[in-house]
């Protein structure tokens, strides 16, 4: 077991390093300047050479390369270059906690609506019920975030006045249900398919058939029994998708106009804030890495033969 959290744990760090280094790289590669970005065009030449050597943009690119992997080793991320005397991780770590409640309400928002529609779907298994829950997940797989947030703000902020638009309050409790939905409903796709794969799977185990011929009432038979056991694998792929939350909100925070990582990213990537923007990039990559490292342990330790592979 130490061996192979030993492993997984060395697996993980080099993940994290290589995405800092492409993420340096990638960054560095995005047309524009920063000090363009910073000054204007129209900025003195003697002007432009100070602020780049104050922002060691004058520096051969390997030693920005060391200077960014000392940041990133002591935790600071670096200093902004719109706010030179704030700390990346300061200005991230004022808005992830918005990002954080989003993500977790999205995936509440997935499991709420895909337990039930992938059971119905499984119970169901070939008539008009699993149909729909089949249909609903290809339409969650296929619609965009960028396309479903701006529809659902027309659809219940303007026409029905039932929900905040953007740009209103974001402490309000309601605010909160349509960027949830923009981003959960990807993950509902994917964990209805999952949930209805499970149950079908369990439903057919010889211990289901048993309690059925043992005259089990059908709805203790579902719930007790069967979905209780298939929701483990669905539990697993929610958690594992708790990155891909993360980043998705990007989008969302921007069409409703919260603040969040997703906004603190966009807005300094216009202005070619780089430490902010690869502040930004590595804390989601480095939750993602996290929580499938974490899902990795749990199932070597649910399941001893997974240490075995």
């Amino acid at each position: 077991m130490t061996r192979y959290v030993t492993l997984r744990l060395l697996r993980a760090l080099a993940t994290v390093w290589g995405v800092v280094t492409l993420v340096f790289l990638l960054v560095h590669l995005i047309p524009g300047d920063p000090v363009d970005a910073i000054l204007g065009d129209q900025a003195a030449p003697e002007d432009r050479a100070a602020l780049r050597e104050a922002l060691r943009l004058d520096l051969p690119l390997h030693e920005q390369y060391l200077i960014f992997a000392g940041d990133v080793a002591t935790g600071s991320l670096g200093l902004s270059y719109r706010e030179r005397e704030r700390e990346v991780a300061e200005l991230v770590g004022e808005v992830f906690p918005h990002t954080a409640v989003l993500a977790l309400s999205a995936m509440l928002v997935a499991f709420a609506l895909a337990i039930p529609l992938g059971a119905v779907a499984a119970v169901r298994r070939g008539t008009s019920w699993d149909r729909s829950a089949s249909t609903v997940a290809m339409l969650g797989l296929a619609i965009p975030n960028i396309w479903l947030g701006p529809l659902l703000v027309l659809a219940f902020g303007v026409e029905l006045r039932l929900l905040p638009l953007p740009g209103d309050d974001p402490t309000q409790a309601a605010a909160l249900i349509l960027p949830a939905i923009t981003v959960g409903t990807a993950l509902t796709a994917i964990l209805t398919r999952q949930t209805r794969a499970a149950m079908i799977e369990v439903l057919s185990e010889q211990y289901i058939l048993a309690a059925r011929a043992r005259g089990v009432p059908s709805a203790r038979l579902i719930f007790d029994h069967a979905l209780r056991n298939a929701l483990l694998p669905v539990v697993t792929v929610g958690a594992a998708q708790l990155g891909a939350l993360l980043s998705g909100t990007v989008i969302a925070e921007k069409i409703f106009e919260r603040p969040g990582l997703g906004t603190l990213f966009l807005d300094a990537f216009f202005d070619r804030d780089i430490p902010v923007v690869q502040g930004c990039v590595l804390v989601i990559a480095v939750i993602y890495v996290a929580v499938n490292l974490v899902v990795d342990l749990l199932y070597g330790v649910i399941d001893p033969r997974v240490r075995l592979t």
